[in-house]
């Protein structure tokens, strides 16, 4: 595969910033943007020098690769048709609506042989990567993903459109599964879940009070997490982490010591990595970082939050 075609379908914010990723790539060819907006489809194109259309069904064997990035509701119906048509395909979260059309597409992603990686962005965050070396036995973690209301992602809850990330987070550090949940959910601007809260136990002791909400009056990305030998704060936006450890008490002294470390990651661009490292699986058919079956988890743990808000 010496030059890789890649489409984008869905061409709003998050759309056209995959384009631009494919139109920077060594070795990838941008050729067509899908929108079911013909002038944004035909926008976002122009910028590329790639062909625009209204109908992603249209795309067949013309590509090769295709970032999925159309509302959430719409995500299982059209990576299924794409996987089947023979491509590979990046999906952005949510990998789909519910736990049946979750589990439909990773069914066929893993029978099909073709790569199906799932948009957790956070996963390329140079503080995850970081996380990976400093988190041993976390024994309680809070969430905070907090958000100014917008239109975007109102085609599915807050769950699916925000707490996401912070679910994929958890069980990818930790290697852990939710074993108990409580959650609280309301809604206060849509007819969806705004603003939830979840409270969950985990297979290694450890538990989360994951928080989010869609109707803030200010933007945050934040994770705690309290283990035996150091509390880490996290910022996820201003790529920081600060950690807190508990030293022996000096001579003379009843009481520990803290020692405060501060680790400025600097910049980087994690879509640019994700689009890079799905490119990386399709030319080499590795396995993705973010498998299919790492989106189910996520989502089934989403299911088990909903039901738990419905209970009394």
């Amino acid at each position: 595969m010496s030059e890789i075609r890649a489409a984008v379908v869905g061409a709003g914010r998050l759309g056209s910033l995959h384009a631009a990723k494919y139109a920077a790539l060594a070795g990838v060819r941008l050729t067509q943007v899908v929108d079911i907006d013909a002038a944004r489809a035909e926008q976002i194109a122009a910028l590329y020098g790639a062909a625009s259309g209204v109908d992603y069904r249209a795309l067949g064997t013309q590509v090769d690769v295709v970032t999925v990035a159309s509302p959430g509701i719409t995500h299982f119906e059209i990576a299924s048709h794409l996987l089947r048509a023979g491509c590979d395909v990046l999906l952005e979260k949510p990998m789909a609506a519910n736990l049946d059309d979750a589990r439909a597409l990773t069914a066929l992603a893993e029978s099909s042989g073709h790569i199906l990686q799932i948009g957790h962005l956070e996963r390329f965050n140079p503080v995850m990567k970081h996380l990976r070396s400093i988190i041993t036995a976390p024994r309680f973690v809070e969430c905070h993903r907090l958000a100014p209301f917008t239109e975007r992602g109102t085609d599915v809850d807050v769950i699916l459109d925000l707490m996401v990330h912070d679910l994929d987070a958890l069980m990818a550090l930790t290697g852990a599964e939710a074993t108990s949940v409580e959650a609280l959910g309301v809604a206060v601007l849509t007819d969806q879940i705004d603003v939830a809260n979840a409270r969950i136990r985990f297979s290694n002791g450890m538990i989360a009070n994951v928080n989010t909400s869609r109707v803030a009056p200010r933007r945050e990305r934040k994770i705690r997490f309290f283990q035996p030998d150091a509390y880490i704060s996290v910022d996820y936006e201003a790529r920081r982490i600060q950690i807190y450890r508990k030293s022996p008490p000096p001579a003379g002294s009843a009481f520990p010591v803290i020692s405060a470390e501060q680790i400025d990651l600097g910049e980087a661009d994690p879509l640019a990595d994700e689009v890079a490292s799905f490119i990386a699986s399709v030319r080499d058919r590795t396995t993705p970082a973010v498998t299919a079956r790492d989106g189910l988890r996520v989502i089934e743990l989403i299911d088990r939050i909903r039901i738990a808000m419905e209970q009394p």
